[in-house]
């Protein structure tokens, strides 16, 4: 379930887009096999859970995506037998996606998430699943002001056509849009920090260097108020990431060994204005 879900946002496992890696005939022939799926992924880098844009529901595209890639032996029995047991003997993968893929994802890759459950704190509310290997400014910006824009005009009209809950959701959708708002906009405590670079290289705003790596890009989103987790920000649940010193001391040529006195701190914050 956590491959089909990678795979239907797009990931790509190096074999795929490594043409020289060294690799058994065996090998080639599943990755051929894997092209058959590109139709059934989304190559952008975001599916939203609940229906958004006019597409189809993040759980019916997952079933799509399974069928496709179990052929013939796909079946509601086999559904069954592969959700069943990280769903508490349930098999609606709509309740797995909500409420328990995120930090099961979180378990398996040792709290370094590379798919982020951004949502709104409701169980019906937004919710969309993003690659994070993917999401830079432009990405953000496209999850901010189309498809959650998307979703805030929908519950209008709901609201319009007094239909239950919209008000509600209305709410949370737009807590959720300030709070990227500001992701984006990266001021101080929504900042990317990173202590192995100069001021003149830290991030503007929403800007990541994937190469810092999860924990430290990650922060601005567990930074945001929490939406219902505490300390997760709008993130589904909380990863056990902390920023606490690492181990060691930095050297004098280290860009910040004379602010922090050779400590490896990675839990500061700067301005907008600092960094111009």
């Amino acid at each position: 379930m956590q491959v089909a879900v990678a795979r239907l946002l797009g990931y790509k496992w190096p074999a795929e887009t490594d043409k020289d890696m060294k690799l058994s005939d065996e090998a080639r022939l599943w990755i051929a096999k894997c092209e058959d799926m590109i139709a059934s992924t989304e190559t952008s880098g975001i599916v939203c859970i609940p229906s958004v844009l006019g597409k189809e529901p993040a759980s019916d595209r997952l079933i799509n995506l399974l069928a496709k890639a179990y052929g013939t032996d796909w079946s509601s029995s086999k559904l069954d037998e592969i959700l069943n047991p990280v769903n508490n003997n349930s098999s609606n993968i709509e309740e797995w996606l909500r409420n328990k893929f995120f930090i099961q994802h979180c378990k398996l890759f040792y709290d370094r998430p590379f798919i982020w459950h951004i949502w709104d704190g409701l169980v019906d509310g937004f919710a969309a699943l993003v690659n994070y290997h993917k999401l830079d400014k432009k990405l953000l910006e496209t999850l901010i002001y189309t498809h959650l824009a998307d979703w805030i005009s929908k519950q209008k009209t709901n609201k319009a056509n007094n239909v239950e809950g919209s008000d509600e959701k209305i709410v949370a959708a737009q807590n959720l849009k300030t709070s990227l708002e500001l992701i984006l906009k990266g001021e101080k405590p929504y900042d990317i920090f990173v202590r192995w670079k100069s001021i003149k290289q830290q991030p503007i705003g929403w800007e990541p260097d994937i190469n810092d790596g999860v924990r430290l890009n990650i922060r601005p989103f567990m930074t945001a108020p929490d939406v219902k987790t505490r300390g997760a920000g709008v993130l589904r649940d909380k990863p056990k990431i902390e920023w606490k010193s690492d181990r060691g001391k930095d050297t004098e040529i280290s860009p910040w060994y004379h602010v922090f006195k050779g400590e490896r701190i990675n839990d500061h914050h700067l301005t907008l204005k600092e960094k111009h």
